[in-house]
This record gives C-alpha cells, structure tokens and sequence, in this order.
C-alpha cells in the first residue's frame, strides 16, 4: 500500500488482521501520511465469494471486486511472495464481544488460522513478518508506529497519530456496518480501563480461536513498549529448548505444558514427585522411585492413583517422543488433581490426579572435576530439632573420619534411593558404614564429605561454612566409591 513518488515505484505493504483488531483506524494512520496510498481490504471480495457468507453489500462489493483481509483458500501466491507484510492482532477476548455487535461471529470469519498460516508462510520464505497487538497501540501508539516503521524499512511521519473525525474517502463498502466507532475516532485511543462482560454463548469460540492468538502473540516485538523487558534468559543446556512435556494424559511442547489454575499442585502446592536418570537406555533404580512415589501419594491419601503401568508407559512415551536415551534427567511429578472449585476441601478432587514427566538434557548438577564444586554455597546444611545434621536442602549426605563412613538416620531426612544405593556400595566395597545422629562440627572436622541424589549423584563437598574440609581435594573413599557407582552393575 505503499508508493515511493520518486522514482515512480510501487511496493506493497500487506497489512493482515482479524476483524476488529483496529485494523481501520491503523488504515487511517498509514493515509496520513505522504508517501502512501491505501486500499481498504481489497481482497473482501474474495472472501465473500469463496465462503459464501451473506451480508447486505455482498452483491455490491463482488460486483465492484473488492476482497477480504484474511488469506482464504484461491488466493495468488504472489500475494505472499512479493511486497512487505505485518501481521495485527488482538485478543479474541476483546473480538469477539465487538464483533457480535454486528454479525455472529465465527473461527471462519475471524481468521487467527489464516493468519498463523501466513506467518508460518512468510517464515518459510525467509520473511518472517513484524507481529504487533492491538493492544501495544492503544497503549503506546507512537513508540509501536516507530517500530513498526522502522521493521518496514520507512521513515515514521508524525501526522500518523492524527486524523479528521467521519467517514474517510478511502473506506470501503461495507463502512457504514462496520465503521462506526473508527469514525469517531482522531487518533489511537486508549482501551477502557475494565472490559465489558464476555458473552457465556461466545466461550466455546473463545477456546477454539485464543492459541492461535497466542502462537502469534509469542511473536509481537513490540509488546510491553512501556514497560521494561528482562531479557530472554540462556538455558543450561539449549537443546533442551524443543522439548516434549508429559503432562496430564498427552505429550505436548514445552511452551504448552501447563496445568490447570484449579489443579491442586497451583491451589495448595498438593503434590509428590521423584528424580530419576537415564543411563545408556536404562531409568536408575526405576521401581525404588516408583514405589516411594506410590508411597507418598497414598501417605497424602490421593485418590484415583494411575498405576504403575500407566506411569511408566508415560515415562517411555516421553523419552522416546524426545529421543533421549543418555544423560537425562526427569522430574516425575504426581499432583492429587484439578479441583471443580477453588479451595483446600478433598471433596473437591474429582478429576483424579495430575501426572507430569518432565525429561530434560542435564548431566550431573554438580561438576565433579572441579576441587571446590560447593565453594559457592551451591547447597546448604538442615539441621533436625536438636540440632544434629539431617541433610543437605536437596541432597544426603555422608561423612568420612579415618576410613569410616557415616550418614544420619533416615528419621530426619529423606531416605533417598540414591542414598541406599551408595550405602550398599560402602559395604560391598568392605567398609565400615554407621547410620547415627552426626553433629555439624564433625562435618566442619572430616576427613571426607559427600552427597548423594538423582540430580548430582555422588557430589564430594570439599568447604563447609568456608572450612576447607580434608585438604581441599576429593578424597580417596569418595574416589573409590565415585568409581564404584559408575560400574553397570551397581
């Protein structure tokens, strides 16, 4: 819609919205300016012919060969190949009330799907289009039009912000069904502090069309203009950036994986879970975890349990949708359930439980190589009631003092399975293992300390309160045992 006087040249700028997504006043922004002419929605026509649907200017505007906003089946590929595209959008939950005011909306004549299919288009041609939110307009339309401009690759004009109250030269046909409000309009204007209530008949096209505004919205460079933005953080470990999440009862992306605000994990925190790791094709210790997971969620009193086959089958779906057979790390979680209503009542559980297999690329969270991996306070000592040593906040943990190991009972900590595992190491490899109450001093004094879980394994501790403990090294028993662990036939 753009025409470069100059040197007589013509580019188009396509302009792709839903309906109602202030896409008029947008239109009448861009006429203000000096250098372009627009066209409003010149492919209506086609939309009216190809669906069909019945309007009071349809015979007018497909005898005069005007068309639609939205990419419908028929179109040119040329329309997408050539010239410069931006895609508007708006919140369904702010279409659709506006929308019903004229004619009964539908999935069709909204055209999220068309529009997600145009970006996907446009990526695909190595064009990836600007995205911008009606709402980033309303807010803040300058600083929007400027990035807007900018992503266009032409100069922002000031007279954009502003124009003459009625109808325009430029409106289309259908302008006095539809246009009433950009009529009144000057300028962007701010939307209503509170909305207007939300159509209970609209809730259902409310479902269908909102991930399609939000696949698009993920995309909107210019969201939150006024506020200031975080930056986007670097995962530990990228690959895991395209996982496939367990959650419910379906594997889904990472951005989809999500529970319900009714389940009981988001209302009161009501959930069990357990680490596990993936070595060469085999899950460590697999029926110990489920056991103690089974053993949780009964001591919580959860109801409608899924079995032990049902997990695993969720578990090996995971693993092998995400082809991951090596190094891996999985949050198993099991939440008692969504709720019918918000509250703390059991009565109100009746979905049943909540099962999540979160399997991510993750060695070991401590690096064993490095002499002083807890130098940073990377964990922190629990103390029981008496003030003896229980754990660590996130492991277990052993003491070595001459040549004899020593963990505290399981009464104040979690008895680990990682935990028992390398206790049956320290007997097989005929030493001396003593489960009793370990004060913090004999830490601060030992000649060795470990810690063990799913997560880090075997992780030595080599400074306790900024005590360097033995001579700063990974000691010899921890050595012997760390080799030990890593056999297969542990």
């Amino acid at each position: 819609m753009e025409a470069r006087k100059e040197e007589e040249l013509v580019e188009v700028i396509h302009s792709w919205s839903a309906p109602r997504s202030l896409s008029t006043v947008l239109m009448y922004s861009f006429a203000q300016r000096d250098d372009i002419e627009v066209l409003d929605e010149p492919l209506y026509a086609n939309f009216l012919h190809v669906t069909g649907v019945g309007r009071p200017y349809r015979e007018e505007v497909l005898s005069k060969m005007h068309i639609s906003k939205q990419r419908v089946p028929g179109l040119s590929d040329d329309l997408i190949k050539n010239g410069k595209h931006f895609i508007l959008i708006r919140n369904p939950l702010s279409i659709l009330p506006s929308f019903d005011k004229v004619v009964p909306p539908s999935f069709l004549e909204l055209g999220l799907g068309d529009l997600v299919s145009i970006y996907s288009e446009l990526c695909e041609l190595g064009k990836p289009p600007a995205v911008i939110d009606a709402s980033e307009l309303q807010e803040n339309p300058e600083a929007t039009l400027r990035w807007l401009c900018e992503d266009l690759d032409i100069p922002f004009q000031p007279a954009m912000l502003k124009w003459q109250a009625g109808p325009k030269s430029v409106d289309g046909i259908w302008a006095p069904w539809w246009y009433g409000s950009a009529h009144k309009s000057t300028g962007f204007k701010r939307a209503r502090k509170y909305p207007v209530p939300f159509p209970s008949s609209l809730y259902d096209l409310l479902e269908q069309s909102s991930p399609f505004y939000n696949m698009l919205r993920r995309h909107a460079k210019g969201i939150s203009l006024l506020k200031p933005q975080l930056p986007r953080p670097n995962l530990p470990v990228p690959a895991n950036e395209k996982l496939l999440v367990w959650v419910g009862d379906e594997i889904v992306p990472r951005d989809s994986a999500k529970v319900s605000v009714f389940d009981s994990v988001v209302q009161g925190g009501d959930s069990v879970w357990e680490g596990l790791r993936v070595y060469d094709g085999k899950i460590f210790k697999l029926e110990e975890h489920l056991d103690r997971l089974f053993d949780s969620a009964k001591a919580l009193a959860f109801n409608n349990v899924p079995c032990h086959e049902e997990i695993k089958e969720a578990i090996f779906k995971t693993l092998i949708t995400n082809g991951m057979f090596h190094n891996v790390h999985i949050r198993l979680s099991l939440t008692r359930g969504k709720k019918v209503t918000s509250g703390m009542s059991l009565a109100f559980n009746l979905y049943g439980c909540t099962l999540i297999v979160l399997a991510e690329w993750k060695p070991p969270v401590y690096d064993n190589t490095k002499e002083a991996n807890n130098a940073n306070a990377n964990d922190a000592i629990m103390l029981d009631k008496e003030g003896y040593v229980s754990e660590t906040n996130a492991t277990n943990i052993f003491v070595v003092k001459r040549g004899h190991v020593a963990t505290p009972h399981a009464d104040s900590c979690l008895p680990g399975v990682t935990r028992a595992t390398v206790m049956d190491l320290v007997v097989k490899e005929n030493i001396i293992l003593e489960q009793r109450r370990i004060s913090l001093s004999e830490f601060h004094t030992a000649d060795e300390v470990w810690t063990t879980g799913t997560m880090g394994e075997l992780s030595p501790v080599v400074k306790i309160d900024g005590r360097v403990i033995g001579d700063g090294k990974v000691g010899p028993v921890t050595q012997r045992l760390q080799n030990a662990y890593k056999k297969p036939d542990r």
